[in-house]
Formats: C-alpha cells, structure tokens, sequence
C-alpha cells in the first residue's frame, strides 16, 4: 500500500528540480519498464504494480522487494498519464560512457519545444542507430514523463546532452553538417557518409538563423502539398533516412 509520503515523493517528481536534485526519473507502462529493467546503464530505485503485471514479470525482477505491490486506484494517485498504467517505476539517470569525439550521425536540436516531439525524435533516432543527439538548452528536459513515455525505451540507448549549440559545430569544423531548412537545396537522394551533423529547428520558428548560417550544408525537404513545414520529428526521421552513416 502506497503512504502519502510515497505519494507526494512521486508528484514531485513531475518537476524536473526534484528529478535533477534526485537523479531519478519515471517510467510508467509495461513495455517502457521492461525495457528499462533489461537495461545495464540505469538503476531501478522502487516500483509500483497491479499484482497481475508482478506475477506476469517475476522471473525479470532481480531485487522482488524493490516492487510494491498497488491496485490501479492507487497507480491513479501517482501517474502522470491520463490512464494509469499497471506498473510505475523509478529509475536512475542512464550512464553513458564518455566519448571524446563525436562519431557516425549526431543529431544537434535546437529549441524543441514540445516533450512529445523530443521523445519521438529520440526514439527515432534510437531506430536508425544515432547513439549521440545534442540539445540547446532551452529545448524540453529529457526527463519530462511525456519525453520519457514517447522514446519507449530509446531514453537508455541514446545519449542526450545539452550545451550551446554554436560552441559545438565551431568546436567540429571539419564535419559536414547539415541544417534543415526552408530554403535550402533540396535533399532528393540518398546520403551515405561516414561522420555527419544533422540540425532540426523548433516546431514553428525552425532553426535560428545564427546556426543554420554555420552549417556546411543547408537541406529541405521535398513536398508537393501546400502544408508550409513539417513536424519537427518528422522531418528528423525522413532526413535520417536520406543522410545515413556509411
């Protein structure tokens, strides 16, 4: 049974101070966590579940204990979702070892600022094999439940940093980057290329011009329809599939 100081530990994780001060972040729904769960670079802290997803899912849970068991009206009182899930549970920051080049694709984001869109683009990224995407600051915290919800498990494969994002291409002037844009050269094929860096702009302002005029490359993508931009990650993952590493 859930105490209300549970309760109010778990609310206040919708907001990332207490995520960052805790190093903590949660997941909800069965998939997600079981995902995380097989993951070797985070830590599951506790957990909450319906008695029928522990007894489903006994054989995955090393630590029993770290689970509690919970009816869906108390999952109700805890879930950021809509709907309560069958299991909630808190896990550590994923680790990722430290690089000290980039290497293969890296995907730069500049201000996204809807969770959904991050999580997308991250689990799209995941798909194609991008292990490394790198933030502005002011775009949606990696933590947010919605983020964490749409990567779907991605959140542990592909490292996501945030820093300034014209400090990082100075900082790698020798590969080619590739800014999308509305009035770039139009991408018709595909790329193949061994190290590339790939900026997508915010969802309606695109990307700030004292970026995409750093950029080596600047793209758009193709249409016929009279709709004036696309999603941000959709247009990540259709310039992912153009611009792949050889």
């Amino acid at each position: 049974m859930l105490v209300k100081s549970q309760v109010k530990y778990i609310q206040s994780l919708r907001h990332k101070k207490f995520r960052d001060a805790e190093g903590v972040f949660v997941a909800e729904g069965p998939k997600l966590v079981q995902e995380l769960l097989l993951s070797s670079n985070t830590a599951l802290l506790n957990g909450f579940a319906t008695r029928d997803w522990l007894t489903e899912n006994e054989t995955l849970l090393q630590d029993k204990n770290a689970f509690a068991e919970a009816g869906i009206p108390e999952l109700e009182r805890i879930s950021f979702l809509a709907s309560p899930a069958s299991v909630l549970a808190i896990f550590r920051k994923p680790v990722f070892p430290d690089l000290v080049k980039p290497s293969g694709i890296t995907l730069l984001l500049d201000n996204i600022q809807d969770p959904g869109n991050l999580g997308t683009i991250i689990r799209t990224a995941d798909w194609f094999g991008i292990k490394r995407i790198v933030c502005s600051p002011d775009t949606a915290d990696l933590f947010n439940p919605k983020v964490v919800q749409s990567t779907m498990g991605s959140i542990v494969r592909v490292e996501v940093q945030y820093q300034d994002l014209m400090e990082y291409l100075k900082a790698h002037p020798a590969i080619p980057s590739f800014a999308a844009v509305l009035d770039g050269e139009t991408l018709s094929g595909p790329i193949r290329i061994s190290e590339a860096i790939i900026l997508i702009g915010n969802e309606s302002r695109g990307l700030r011009q004292d970026l995409s005029i750093l950029a080596s490359n600047r793209i758009r993508i193709p249409g016929t329809g009279s709709a004036d931009s696309l999603n941000a990650a959709v247009a990540a993952g259709i310039i992912l599939f153009l611009i792949q590493k050889n």
